[in-house]
């Protein structure tokens, strides 16, 4: 005998393989929605075990000498580059010190020098370290990066910094020095009743706006080494970069100035909690503009850009570039436009032994 076979019309045929379909995605929902449940039970299990280790730690530390908070030892050292929005983000750790309770703290060099002597250094050092009523602490002054380890210092402070597109920076700091801004409009500048432009300077050649006035951002995260303030030392830009990715927390941009708060907000919000919102609904003091300025000429910027400090400069610039834009795309996703911080995006699991 033959095989029976069991001839279906086309239309069932074609209901029978339907049905087969979505009883396979039915299935395969299902198993989903399985995997879904059984990695939120490991994570609440997880978090549950994690939760009653804190607890025997807290009941554990009580019983023991009392150890003080970290988060209320944490020191912030931002040795703010000049013309890079420094003025407009200080004022925001300023208003937001008394509600979150830290101390801001200006360190006035002499003539803005950024190069501290060897003893003050150590003692910029012992004060940071040792001066218990100022922590948590926020410093900020125009000084280059200073590497608390060569002092023998266990726990180093926390760096952060911001910097600018280096003609942009220059730009901003040459009329700057003639007309000020509308932060302190009234204060006399060093170059006032200089009228000539930033073009007319770089045209006749003139000291202000010279190359070698563009190297300032490698040096204030090279250090206090004489090399870095050696224009044009390749050694000092390759100390910069190693500095900004070993010894900074973070490093940001002017032009993208509310997504580095936005990143200090959601990592450090000991200091930065409401910082996000200050900046984009509080006083106009955080939008500091220099005056008069005028933007250079394509000619102007073609000139400059033949310089091999202008090459050295806007390869550290880039450099720092690429490292902040890699940090915000592993910290935020965006939607309608808009940057929202992502929730945190790992858990503790396999946690041994048991408690009982």
């Amino acid at each position: 005998m033959g095989l029976l076979r069991i001839m279906l019309p086309p239309k069932l045929q074609l209901l029978a393989v339907l049905a087969f379909g979505v009883s396979v995605l039915f299935l395969e929902n299902q198993i989903q929605k399985l995997e879904e449940s059984r990695g939120k039970l490991e994570r609440a299990i997880a978090k549950h075990e994690v939760r009653e280790i804190e607890q025997r730690h807290t009941v554990d530390s009580s019983r023991s000498d009392v150890v003080p908070d970290e988060d209320e030892n944490v020191v912030i050292i931002y040795n703010r580059v000049p013309k890079t929005a420094s003025t407009s983000f200080t004022n925001i750790a300023y208003d937001l010190c008394a509600r979150n309770k830290y101390h801001v703290l200006h360190i006035n060099t002499t003539k803005n020098n950024p190069v501290m002597s060897l003893q003050d250094q150590v003692r910029f050092v012992k004060n940071v370290t040792s001066w218990k009523e100022m922590k948590p602490g926020f410093y900020h002054g125009h000084i280059s990066f200073l590497d608390f380890a060569k002092f023998g210092v266990k726990k180093k402070p926390v760096y952060i910094n911001v910097i600018r597109d280096p003609i942009e920076r220059l730009v901003s700091y040459y009329y700057f020095l003639r007309f000020g801004d509308d932060y302190r409009p009234g204060l006399r500048r060093r170059k006032q009743g200089d009228k000539k432009t930033f073009d007319e300077c770089v045209a006749a050649g003139g000291s202000d706006c010279a190359p070698e006035k563009l190297w300032l951002q490698i040096p204030f995260f090279c250090g206090h080494s004489s090399e870095c303030w050696n224009v044009g030392s390749r050694w000092a830009l390759e100390q910069a970069k190693y500095n900004l990715i070993n010894e900074y927390f973070l490093v940001g941009v002017t032009e993208e100035l509310e997504d580095f708060i936005m990143l200090l907000e959601a990592a450090l919000p000991r200091f930065f909690r409401g910082a996000t919102e200050l900046y984009r609904t509080g006083k106009k003091s955080h939008l500091r503009k220099t005056t008069e300025k005028k933007l250079p000429t394509k000619e102007t910027i073609a000139k400059l850009q033949q310089s091999e400090i202008w090459k050295m400069e806007n390869e550290f610039y880039e450099f720092a570039l690429e490292q902040f834009q890699f940090v915000r795309a592993h910290a935020v996703r965006e939607k309608d436009g808009e940057l929202y911080i992502l929730a945190q995006n790992f858990f503790y699991e396999k946690i041994y032994p048991k408690s009982n």
